[in-house]
């Protein structure tokens, strides 16, 4: 593992944030995060959460466990007990008409006691705000949120 993709930031909609959350409450399994598209981490060890706007603070942390991308109903019947989607249509919707999915599977996941604000982000990284499709961080990088 190179340690250049130690770390990976994902964003969440405050929803699915909430959600998430909630979800960790009754159970402290393996938990999934849903993506649209096939962005996002191959190989990292520690996800942090940013959620966005209004917000706009890193909430959580987890373990990586693995990316799966492939056709939707494939991976809806075999992860969906993970995920913060409830049903099968709710799951459609949110994919919005796409045949391909990405779960990000992960572990060990912890909502931070003290979240990390726009500006230690902006400070660490020196950037106004962070990409879309999420962002890689060194182990170095990843230390100074001191998590």
């Amino acid at each position: 593992m190179s340690n250049e993709r130690y770390a990976y930031i994902l964003i969440f909609d405050e929803k699915w944030w909430n959600r998430l959350c909630e979800r960790n409450k009754n159970s402290n399994k393996i938990h999934v995060f849903v993506r649209r598209n096939r962005v996002g981490p191959l190989e990292t060890q520690k996800l942090f959460f940013y959620v966005r706007k209004p917000v706009m603070q890193i909430r959580g942390t987890a373990d990586f466990v693995e990316r799966l991308a492939g056709d939707y109903k494939e991976l809806w019947n075999r992860y969906n007990e993970e995920a913060c989607l409830k049903t099968f249509d709710e799951y459609v919707a949110f994919l919005r008409g796409r045949r391909t999915a990405t779960f990000i599977r992960f572990t060990n996941f912890c909502e931070l006691e003290n979240p990390i604000s726009m500006d230690v982000i902006n400070m660490v990284l020196s950037v106004s705000r962070i990409p879309r499709g999420g962002k890689y961080l060194n182990r170095e990088t990843a230390n100074q949120f001191s998590v």
